[in-house]
């Protein structure tokens, strides 16, 4: 996932100069739209973005990475990673457990040591960034198998950078309302079936244990930097810090081209799924769907 902080931001190429954290967090896709089950967070990559080119008016334009952190993170509620998984991440179980990776509470007493070294939580311990689309789920699920709350700094809205690349993408071509909605989408190469990612949800950062295959389409973060003009993804796909590195492209890209950076979609802390008990930790393995 992709967490950018920053102020409220006005519309125009000019922004408020406030630091910026990118966390970037991958994952395939859990399956088809109907598919609910336990997602285990293993990889936790932030990126953290300064506005660089800071004037005496407060405002900026120019977004650049000063800080990382990452992580893996020991799966508990199925320990053993999958074929599958280490295939589509890198990952391997004797990595997680040479590199002695730490549980997920123990990753997030980390990561909010690194965010308080970079002054990103205020004095009430809220979070001064917005959050990458996947951690709406996915975190909220990891909180709940690991048995502990969604920390304060992890909720409110979040910014889903897909999203934000579509609104530029449809500003820029906008559709003609006299063609189909495929004709549209051969008209703006991008959203074209060579561009699209058809088997696995990029959930842009955190990876996560699969245990099941997808078919949803989603435009995946090569296809983001292809329609911003960028060149092609630099390092390992599906791999957390790599998506994570070219995220940050992505959201720099689009500051330079003045798309405000706002938050577009809320975290829910309090959601639950049909596999989830009534106490936290407790999963209903009758109520799975596999």
């Amino acid at each position: 996932m992709t967490l950018e902080t920053q102020q409220s931001l006005p519309s125009g190429p000019s922004r408020p100069s406030r630091p910026s954290w990118s966390l970037t967090s991958k994952a395939p896709a859990i399956g088809t739209r109907d598919l609910i089950i336990p997602t285990e967070i293993i990889e936790f990559p932030v990126c953290l973005m300064r506005w660089k080119d800071k004037g005496e008016d407060g405002l900026a334009s120019e977004l650049e990475v000063v800080d990382e952190f990452r992580t893996f993170v020991r799966p508990t509620w199925r320990p053993t990673l999958s074929e599958f998984c280490t295939e589509l991440t890198g990952i391997t179980q004797v990595c997680l457990k040479w590199i002695q990776a730490p549980l997920f509470p123990e990753m997030l007493a980390q990561l909010h040591q690194f965010l308080m070294k970079n002054e990103l939580l205020d004095e009430h311990g809220q979070s001064l960034a917005t959050v990458p689309f996947d951690v709406r789920d996915f975190v909220v699920k990891q909180c709940f198998i690991s048995k502990v709350r969604v920390p304060s700094w992890l909720q409110g809205d979040i910014l889903d950078v897909r999203t934000l690349v579509l609104k530029h993408l449809t500003l820029l071509h906008p559709p003609d309302k006299s063609k189909t909605k495929k004709q549209n989408s051969k008209r703006v190469g991008v959203f074209s079936a060579a561009t699209v990612l058809r088997t696995f949800v990029v959930l842009m950062g955190l990876v996560t244990q699969p245990w099941a295959s997808a078919t949803r389409r989603t435009m995946n973060i090569a296809a983001q930097l292809k329609a911003l003009d960028l060149s092609e993804f630099a390092g390992r796909e599906h791999s957390g810090i790599d998506d994570a590195r070219n995220i940050t492209r992505v959201l720099a890209a689009l500051a330079r081209k003045g798309t405000p950076l706002q938050p577009n979609t809320p975290i829910q802390p309090l959601r639950r799924w049909p596999w989830m008990g009534p106490r936290r930790g407790e999963i209903l393995e009758e109520n799975l769907i596999i």
